[in-house]
């Protein structure tokens, strides 16, 4: 929100300075972005007399000025600008002086021979407008030597506000200069508004046609005004629209823009002589268009709101207006709109079409309702004193909204929600100079916010009016008092577990990437999801258009972008969200892995001393099975099973369990599913469901016994067993670690052999069995005992047979 100081002024009486005023702004919530003082860009800037002008010698189209500054001697100018000549009054830039308009400092040169020491400007090179068709043409009586802001009043500062959403009531300077007066720093002079006595009715009238859907226009007023004459607006007027960036069009269009800035008011004319029989408010129809007035097209359909005359549609509500119904310089007869939109149409429609404007900027946050007419009673009122005309009474259709709203306020709260100690007069005293109607005594007071304030609707909104006006300085910080004791743990388990994935992945090499939660439809399919509760019902993008049911896809496609432009060997992880389904339950926390090309733990691309190999399901497993452990998982007793998703290599992948409970998954990824991503291999991934990691119970508090390490040395001895093909590895180390607990300390496989000497279907997988004894040596037989044990017990859990 822009404004200049002067135009403040003209609602906020006050003796204030600029930087008093910057500071309160700050101080009551409207953050102070920028302020542009024209008057240091164009100090340099002097009122000059041209002396002579005299063709140039060697340029048919150059001047040699003879210029009088003020400053002593006249100086030469070479001039290119078709309206130098000799007894005009212009403004001069000597050399040094840096140009706003074009970003060049100048410097004495030679043009076609000739010195020019200096320049004439044109108002675009001072950024005054567009025009430089020629340079400035100052009246006769305009003092030479006197800098041209401070003649032309270009002194005067440009503030820009950043205004929150929830106060659309400072989206005009009226409403700003209210709530500066009521932090103490001046009067409000906004005057009021008097009616306009109309003659006659308006001959068009109005319909609001929303029957059998909600209605987007609670109210609209129009009124005619005859025999208006069209053309520039006056100078003060178009120098306040160019102080805040807007371009002076005519005294119509401008007065219109104006209001808008002034008073929060957006209105809209329409050259009465181009509308065809009375207006209709309504939905627009499908297959009808817009040509705008920026010259653009739109195609409209049902869920917008439009204005349409018997011709069809001449304006988006709220928006923008048509180009067919628009005011030139040779209107004469004018109709006045001003009216009340749905917020979040407006907002619904500007954002479908791509349309911005300061209407639509203003519509959608809220505007006063109580000042629909009013704002046309001043409109009015601007006409008749710039354009002339006679206007006739207003027909308002629908009607204006009671907005009306009581909150009961107990003013305790002030001190029990800001620690401010306030009396109860300043209180009332603070909400009334902001318009606030209180009633009411004792220590609960009945509030009524004022109709332009839609954001208020409880007490602690009217406590955050008193803070912001008594001043944020005010509260008294108050230290946080020091526990007793150590507090107690902040995260969350989901969240400490998360934390560890992170920590462990990254130690293993691997990179943190942050993915989209959504994904193609086919991406979410080939992964299990796709179901229609998770389609995204407003995509960003329409390859982003589900919920994603695994971070493999995303991860994945990282990767791929990576070898894409030239990092192949890539290793990358994420934890987040996945989405199973639509219910609560059905969103769980992942930690995921994706390894590509070479990125092994050991390293990755070409070495001397032999290439690294390419990663494969055992990467994954040992991804997989370093987060259960970082999560808190019985590593010992996870089983891992041949039944990874469809997503996954048949013979390359597995899933990890706990007895029935299902941890996650690893492997390398099916070739279908690669094709379903494009990506290409080797790729290996995991992905581990944090969620679904069993809580750790609790330890007793009990001191633990002193480390006692065995003081005998282990004895290790090697089986090698025939099985069945189909005979997991895992079964027979259970079966063999079951059969002397007591002595047995581990078993771990060590080859797995299929070929020659080995019958068709089955394999030969050896371990090592490693005995730990604790009390005394043991003998050839106790071992070749426990050997025994372990034979009997691995053939009859596996039918096995020990190789000969």
């Amino acid at each position: 929100m822009k404004f200049t100081l002067t135009w403040l002024k003209q609602h906020l009486e006050t003796e204030a300075s600029l930087d008093a005023i910057l500071d309160k702004l700050n101080a009551i919530g409207m953050e102070v972005e920028k302020v542009d003082d024209p008057g240091k860009a164009l100090a340099p800037f002097v009122i000059a007399k041209v002396i002579s002008a005299e063709k140039h010698p060697n340029a048919d189209k150059l001047r040699v000025c003879i210029v009088d500054t003020g400053s002593g001697d006249p100086v030469q100018v070479v001039c290119g600008a078709p309206n130098a000549r000799t007894g005009m009054t212009g403004v001069f830039a000597a050399p040094g002086t840096h140009v706003p308009g074009t970003g060049v400092d100048l410097k004495v040169g030679t043009i076609r021979g000739v010195e020019s020491r200096g320049m004439l400007v044109s108002e675009r090179e001072l950024m005054l407008s567009e025009d430089h068709d020629g340079i400035i043409d100052l009246p006769d009586g305009a003092p030479v030597g006197t800098p041209y802001a401070a003649w032309s009043g270009l002194t005067d500062p440009v503030v820009e506000v950043a205004v929150t959403p929830n106060r659309p009531d400072c989206l005009g300077i009226s409403g700003i200069a209210r709530d500066l007066a009521a932090a103490g720093l001046g009067r409000v002079k906004t005057p009021e508004v008097e009616p306009v006595a109309g003659e006659g009715d308006c001959p068009v009238s109005v319909t609001l046609a929303f029957e059998g859907s909600a209605p987007l226009c609670p109210m609209f007023g129009l009124r005619l005004i005859r025999g208006v004459k069209n053309g520039p607006s006056p100078a003060w007027l178009q120098a306040r629209l160019r102080a805040i960036g807007l371009r002076p069009i005519n005294a119509l269009v401008d007065i219109t823009n104006f209001l808008t800035h002034d008073r929060n008011r957006p209105l809209h004319v329409f050259d009465a002589a181009k509308v065809k029989g009375d207006l209709v408010v309504r939905r627009a129809r499908a297959g009808e268009s817009l040509l705008a007035l920026d010259g653009k097209t739109y195609a409209l359909d049902e869920t917008m709101c439009v204005i349409a005359d018997d011709a069809g549609v001449e304006s988006l509500a709220g928006i923008m207006g048509g180009e067919a119904s628009g005011c030139t310089e040779e209107t004469t007869d004018v109709l006045v709109e001003s009216a009340l939109w749905d917020p979040l149409n407006i907002a619904q429609t500007g954002r479908k079409l791509g349309v911005n404007s300061d209407a639509r900027f203003r519509f959608e946050r809220g505007v006063d309702p109580a000042f629909a007419v009013p704002g046309l009673e001043l409109a009015t009122r601007m006409i008749l004193e710039l354009c002339g005309g006679t206007p006739t009474a207003i027909t308002v259709a629908g009607a204006v909204p009671d907005t009306r709203r009581v909150v009961a306020f107990p003013l305790a709260e002030v001190k029990r929600l800001s620690g401010l100690t306030l009396d109860d007069g300043a209180i009332v005293d603070t909400l009334g100079r902001l318009g606030f109607e209180v009633t009411g005594a004792g220590p609960m007071r009945a509030v009524v916010p004022p109709s332009w304030r839609p954001d208020v609707d409880g007490k602690a909104d009217l406590v955050e009016e008193v803070v912001r006006i008594t001043g944020l300085d005010q509260i008294v910080s108050t230290p946080l008092s020091r526990l007793p004791t150590v507090a107690p743990r902040v995260l969350t388990p989901g969240q400490i577990r998360a934390r560890n994935a992170r920590r462990t992945l990254a130690a293993r090499g691997l990179v943190e990437a942050m993915t989209w939660s959504f994904v193609p439809k086919s991406h979410a399919e080939a992964f299990g999801g796709g179901q229609p509760e998770l389609a995204l019902a407003n995509p960003i993008a329409s390859d982003l258009s589900d919920m994603r049911p695994s971070l493999i896809p995303g991860l994945a496609a990282a990767a791929q972008r990576n070898a894409d432009r030239g990092t192949p060997d890539t290793a990358l992880f994420e934890v987040g969200q996945i989405f199973r389904g639509d219910r609560p339950d059905d969103q769980k926390r992942a930690a995921a892995a994706v390894r590509r090309g070479t990125a092994g733990l050991i390293g990755a691309g070409r070495h001397w001393s032999g290439a690294a190999p390419a990663v494969s399901a055992y990467d994954a497993k040992a991804d997989a099975l370093a987060i259960l452990e970082a999560a808190g998982a019985p590593v010992d007793r996870v089983q891992v099973t041949a039944d990874a998703p469809a997503w996954f290599h048949p013979g390359r992948s597995g899933t990890l369990r706990l007895g029935p409970l299902v941890l996650g998954h690893f492997g390398e990824l099916h070739p279908k599913t690669l094709a379903a991503l494009d990506v290409e291999g080797p790729l290996s991934v995991c992905e581990i469901i944090l969620d679904a990691v069993p809580a750790q119970k609790p330890r007793p508090t009990k001191a633990k016994p002193a480390l006692s390490l065995p003081e005998l040395m282990a004895v290790s001895r090697d089986f090698a067993f025939i099985v069945d093909r189909g005979v997991a590895a895992a079964d027979v180390l259970k079966a063999a670690a079951g059969a002397d607990k007591a002595l047995i300390d581990r078993v771990g496989v060590f080859d797995v052999y299929e070929g020659k000497g080995i019958p068709d279907g089955a394999k030969s997988v050896a371990i090592e069995v490693v005995l730990q004894p604790r009390e005394r040596t043991l003998t050839d037989a106790e071992i070749d005992a426990v050997g025994k044990r372990v034979v009997e017990a691995v053939a009859k859990a596996t039918g096995a047979t020990l190789r000969g």
